[in-house]
């Protein structure tokens, strides 16, 4: 029996069965065609079946598909981080491969405690926002603040073992380092959009007293990019704007078609962990990191984003949104977000969303609201026609 993600199975609907995708389109195996209104989890940005993500693959398929990191290494890997450390921003230079975005959100937290043991600090707190999501394993869990999905680990408020939650207000932020700042081993956030959270947006601000509180207190910044990176939220990354000492790539890295991820730090971090002494090393492995196909894959994945001048694209995508959503209104509808490549309708009760993903289907977009948010995120090739369809489908729901 397979077992399906955030479902209860005894009444889980029939998941839609997909024989082929193509471009921003899925294929069902009875004959529909359905837009792809979320990006597989907003990873797809270049379209299923892109003929050179296909072909980087089997190019390395053909020679080998992994090797441990382990005491190996290949071209791939070795490429893509060298990649990566030109084109992210300032000494953002050194990488550390996992195999999902949680993951690498881990080997985060895991650096930023190591790092203050290691220069014989007894720093012990996280510092994380309200609404955070950074995924399903157990720190990622703990500096999340999503009871809806881990209720049922233990991850209240009162029991998260050494993690503060603020709103993303200056005031709290300030208030909490001037109450804990000397505790405080990091400030981990999902800049600028919150995704499963509740795709909440917040301004750019916030982030930059951010760093200048983490400098003043001696605090890692860690910007989780695994959803808003590779141009999400408009920006190329957030990292462009702020600077964070460690951050973290997924879903969008390998163009969705392999899980991979990044964990990138700055020199100083790197340097924390430099040293004779082995304790100071960082106990992490995962048996595929660096695997050869998604290193491959996230390579061409970058050279498209660079070559097919993404940021105008997704720019294009924000205009036409705020263009279609202009005006729109209903009772039920709480409010409406749009950044980048994201749009959000944010209503009152879940329950007015009750059925909308049928109806989406029904209308050839394949949609997956949760709580009270029914969003898209788009793959960056949809085409205009293909985008008003999806935001009109939105609206329709409302107008029945």
């Amino acid at each position: 029996m397979l077992w399906y993600p955030y479902a209860q199975m005894k009444t889980l609907d029939a998941p839609i069965k997909i024989a082929r995708a193509k471009g921003v389109h899925l294929y069902t195996e009875d004959g529909h065609d359905l837009i792809d209104s979320v990006s597989s989890w907003w990873s797809v940005i270049h379209g299923y079946a892109h003929p050179e993500i296909n072909a980087a693959i089997t190019e390395q398929l053909e020679k080998f598909a992994h090797v441990m990191m382990g005491g190996l290494t290949h071209d791939a890997v070795q490429k893509l981080s060298d990649k990566l450390a030109d084109w992210l921003p300032a000494d953002l230079d050194y990488c550390f491969f996992s195999d999902s975005g949680s993951v690498a959100v881990e080997v985060a937290l895991k650096m930023a405690l190591q790092f203050n043991t290691n220069r014989g600090s007894k720093r012990d707190t996280i510092l994380a926002l309200e609404h955070a999501y950074h995924g399903d394993t157990f720190k990622a869990m703990e500096v999340g603040d999503d009871e809806d999905y881990h209720f049922a680990f233990g991850k209240t408020n009162e029991k998260k073992r050494g993690v503060i939650h603020i709103p993303t207000e200056t005031d709290a932020l300030e208030k909490a380092f001037s109450e804990y700042g000397e505790r405080l081993t990091c400030f981990i956030v999902e800049p600028l959009l919150q995704g499963a959270g509740g795709m909440r947006m917040y301004d750019i601000s916030f982030l930059e007293r951010a760093r200048q509180l983490c400098d003043e207190y001696d605090v890692l910044l860690i910007f989780d990019e695994v959803a808003t990176g590779f141009g999400r939220t408009g920006n190329r990354f957030v990292a462009d704007l702020v600077l964070p000492d460690i951050i973290v790539l997924g879903k969008a890295l390998t163009g969705g078609y392999i899980g991979h991820a990044a964990t990138v730090t700055n020199r100083r971090v790197w340097e924390g962990f430099y040293s004779d002494d082995p304790t100071h090393a960082l106990m992490h492995g995962p048996t595929f990191m660096g695997n050869a196909l998604a290193c491959s894959a996230a390579l061409k994945s970058i050279e498209l984003f660079e070559k097919g001048d993404y940021l105008s694209k997704i720019a294009n995508i924000e205009n036409i949104t705020r263009r279609e959503m202009a005006g729109f209104t209903d009772p039920r509808i709480k409010e409406i977000r749009i950044m980048g490549g994201c749009v959000c309708i944010e209503v009152y009760d879940s329950s007015t969303l009750d059925g909308f993903k049928k109806f989406a289907y029904e209308r050839g977009v394949f949609s997956r609201c949760f709580l009270k948010y029914m969003y898209a995120m788009v793959p960056y090739v949809i085409s205009e026609g293909e985008l008003v369809h999806v935001l009109d489908t939105m609206k329709a729901w409302f107008a029945r």
